[in-house]
């Protein structure tokens, strides 16, 4: 079924949406392919996806479209963070992917390591039963959508040093 996975492996590559009306179309599709309750939350994290994106600084637009089938943000314009992707995993099940050759899962498990479960260093697993904690999410997203932003600033400030040249 499309939009939904049995494992939280990478899913079959379905193809790149040819346009922005396309990606909104195919996007609007997936969703109405999930199982009620699921839908419901995965279309609250959609809001608050979006939400985070329009009040976080440096981000920018945000495109939604589809990558291994699965609702997708991204920052094209600025390119400031990591892709952020959401699915139905299985049965009560939700998973907000991120890219798993970043430290943003281990930086979400040190920051919350009893809030969610985590699904290795790819993904947040939630309970379609349970309601959101808006904040941490929020936080979490925010972490994400200024990924590169932040490892760019980081690069950019210069070591300290704890004795002057010379004395």
């Amino acid at each position: 079924m499309t939009g939904t996975s049995k494992s939280l492996g990478k899913p079959k590559n379905l193809g790149k949406p040819k346009s922005a009306a396309t990606s909104a179309t195919a996007v609007d599709a997936v969703f109405k392919t999930y199982p009620q309750p699921a839908r419901a939350k995965l279309l609250a994290l959609r809001r608050l996806i979006l939400a985070t994106a329009k009040a976080t600084p440096g981000v920018g637009r945000i495109e939604e479209a589809l990558k291994w089938g699965q609702p997708s943000y991204l920052t094209p314009e600025t390119k400031s963070g990591s892709t952020v992707r959401i699915d139905h995993v299985a049965g009560k099940q939700l998973a907000i992917y991120f890219h798993c050759q970043t430290d943003l899962v281990a930086t979400f498990r040190e920051l919350y390591p009893d809030k969610w479960s985590y699904g290795g260093n790819r993904c947040i697993l939630l309970n379609v039963e349970d309601k959101l904690d808006e904040t941490a999410l929020r936080h979490c997203i925010a972490l994400a959508l200024t990924y590169h932003l932040n490892k760019r600033n980081a690069r950019a400030v210069p070591p300290s040093r704890s004795k002057r040249a010379g004395t």
